[in-house]
């Protein structure tokens, strides 16, 4: 059994214990959910990102101060469009960046996955907990919208979520026969949406599913050893780091759970617009570093 497939029941283990926990234990209160939410992307999350310079040299040459400082600058300026798209367009924004971390988290599963298995799975965070957690999805969307905008994004997302459950269940069912682990992983990360609270099934998802997943297939691609993928991200890690914290700093006028959801949805957002650019060019590569 190969590294993808291990790390995918590791996944699907954890998922599944926390589906447990989370019908038989009481919850966490809202602030440390929140906090426990910021920590885990923040520290777990955010660095599969920062092996993107891996890709830059890569797929364009990077080589140079020059040239890495060029890189850097657009990488920043992209992201930064994206939150003033945010601070002019909130409803146009939230709707683009959930179809685009649906299409995003859809390049988790093996090669050879249907594509419409990919964009069920893709979807299921985001989908299915209005089944379960229809007023606290409400809320945090009203977060980062208007709260009548947040009702219609909720509603629609309802409208959805039967047939993509349903859509789900079939196709767990077809990959079965495929690739067991590949079912394994879709049925794990449906029913942690499902059941576990929406902050808790992201934070699993995204660090322990999807930000492992990337760094064991950049692993692969580069051919580079643990230690210097480690190092290659320290920078990265550390610049965003100070990012966060100096934005922090001058974010204060809202409440605390707002501003820490917009801290974090906002900064993953602006972090995935040129994430995607470098990296869903290989993921439809098929990860090939040719």
């Amino acid at each position: 059994m190969n590294s993808l497939k291990r790390q995918g029941l590791t996944f699907s283990a954890l998922a599944l214990a926390l589906v447990s926990a989370s019908l038989l234990l009481p919850r966490l209160d809202p602030a440390s959910e929140l906090f426990f939410f910021a920590a885990l992307v923040l520290v777990l999350g955010v660095p599969h990102g920062a092996l993107d310079p891996i890709f830059a040299r890569r797929l364009f040459a990077v080589r140079g101060p020059a040239a890495w400082t060029v890189f850097v600058g657009a990488y920043v300026a992209l992201a930064l469009l994206v939150i003033v798209f945010w601070l002019l367009a909130p409803a146009a924004f939230l709707i683009l960046f959930l179809v685009a971390s649906t299409l995003h988290f859809s390049g988790d599963p093996a090669a050879g996955t249907p594509w419409v298995t990919r964009l069920l799975y893709g979807g299921a965070v985001i989908v299915l907990p209005v089944l379960n957690h229809t007023p606290e999805m409400t809320r945090l969307f009203g977060f980062l919208v208007d709260a009548n905008v947040a009702d219609r994004f909720v509603s629609t997302l309802r409208f959805l979520a039967w047939p993509w459950l349903a859509g789900i269940f079939w196709s767990a069912l077809v990959m079965c026969r495929r690739d067991w682990v590949t079912a394994v992983e879709l049925v794990s990360a449906s029913l942690l949406a499902l059941v576990a609270p929406p902050l808790l099934s992201f934070t699993v998802f995204f660090c322990v599913m999807h930000s492992a997943r990337h760094a064991l297939r950049t692993q692969r691609y580069a051919s580079l050893p643990w230690r210097q993928l480690l190092l290659t991200s320290l920078a990265p890690t550390a610049a965003v780091v100070a990012a966060a914290l100096v934005t922090w700093s001058f974010v204060k006028d809202a409440p605390l759970d707002m501003r820490l959801v917009q801290f974090v949805v906002i900064g993953l957002a602006a972090l995935t617009a040129p994430h995607m650019l470098l990296v869903e060019r290989i993921r439809f590569s098929g990860w090939s570093n040719e």
